[in-house]
């Protein structure tokens, strides 16, 4: 016979993944704070600056 799935365990673990996942997010960000560096764009693609001075758009 077959075992039954733990459902409950696997869920577990996927929340405890995502948690440190979360945790090394914040702490990443937090470095970045500390080091004066802008923040990583929410979407995870780098940022594209445009060629020529910054500001300059004309």
């Amino acid at each position: 016979m077959a075992r039954k799935p733990n459902f409950g365990f696997e869920k577990r673990q996927k929340d405890i993944k995502k948690q440190q996942k979360r945790e090394e997010k914040a702490e990443k960000k937090r470095l970045r704070a500390l080091q004066g560096l802008p923040e990583e764009p929410s979407d995870g693609s780098p940022d594209h600056e445009e060629e020529g001075e910054p500001g300059e758009h004309g």
